[in-house]
């Protein structure tokens, strides 16, 4: 798994919001598009495309795309 594919995924997960706004150290809460929606939408690509399952207090810890990232990773194995 690769940060780069992982943030195509995660660009995905947002219609409004410019692809380019998003880089691995986007602090995701600042987001306009961001809010439970947001956060339902990114559970569910991390179940599909990584077989891993996001907890809410995976991202009360994360703050950048990135940590979201690290933490799929470390729960991928």
């Amino acid at each position: 798994m690769e940060i780069k594919e992982f943030l195509e995924n995660f660009v995905n997960q947002f219609e409004e919001t410019d692809p380019s706004l998003i880089k691995p150290e986007t602090i995701f809460r600042d987001l306009e598009e961001w809010g439970s929606m947001s956060v339902l939408s990114i559970i569910a690509m991390a179940d599909e495309e990584y077989g891993v399952e996001l907890e809410p207090e995976d991202f009360k810890k994360a703050q950048t795309v990135q940590d979201l990232f690290e933490i799929i990773k470390s729960k991928k194995g």
